[in-house]
């Protein structure tokens, strides 16, 4: 048996709407359920056919396409809504992901591929186009060195030598000779590193350190 899913078309351009539901409904398995022209509207006729997906243009008269799929998505999480647009702004496509949108294609995508991202997100899969894949991986990567450059936003560069040649397992004796510092020197350190970092002992540090990949900020 083959699955149907229900779809709600939303884009202010009429044209626009006519091109997608003729292209959608040559398929056994969609149906378009509802159209709109604007947010409000989407919002409505989600309420109305509780479809299975929804098309939706970023760019609306009022409010967004975003903000209405951040309200639909919260309201019928069954639904799922993929962003259909013009513009591939890093904004634009982070703003739809935290709106929860299941995709993100651009309006540029050939026929036949945006009949295999409708399905995929069907299925529950997640969607972006090949042209800003790339985007969302590069701004991943950002956020992670982001985060663990915070991890040792504390401590001096002095200190996460130290850290370094703790997480080595290196011995106070063994990194004062290393940093051509006195022992209790070395010591005092060691204490603030582990106050600074929350942890407990020096096996903690160690294991901290290398989480978060201390010799990348060295």
């Amino acid at each position: 048996m083959v699955t149907k899913y229900r779809i709600v078309l939303v884009d202010d351009h009429e044209v626009v709407r006519l091109g997608l539901k003729s292209l959608l409904e040559h398929r056994e398995n969609f149906e378009v359920v509802g159209e709109a022209a604007s947010a409000r509207e989407a919002v409505e006729q989600v309420a109305r056919h509780r479809p299975d997906i929804v098309l939706m243009d970023i760019r609306l008269p009022g409010a967004s396409g975003i903000e209405a799929c951040e309200e639909i998505t919260t309201q019928y999480p069954n639904t799922r809504v993929i962003m259909l647009t013009s513009y591939a702004e890093d904004e634009m496509l982070f703003s739809a992901i935290r709106a929860g949108a299941s995709g993100y294609v651009l309006k540029q995508i050939a026929g036949e591929d945006l009949i295999k991202a409708i399905e995929a997100v069907g299925k529950g899969e997640a969607l972006l186009d090949p042209a800003v894949t790339q985007r969302v991986f590069q701004e991943v990567r950002r956020a992670v060195k982001e985060e663990e450059a915070s991890a040792f936003a504390n401590l001096s560069q002095q200190e996460r030598h130290v850290l370094m040649l703790v997480s080595e397992g290196k011995t106070n004796r063994e990194i004062a000779k290393a940093l051509f510092l006195g022992e209790g020197t070395v010591r005092n350190y060691v204490s603030s590193i582990l106050s600074k970092l929350g942890v407990s002992n020096r096996a903690e540090a160690a294991a901290y350190a290398v989480e978060h990949n201390l010799k990348e900020y060295l």
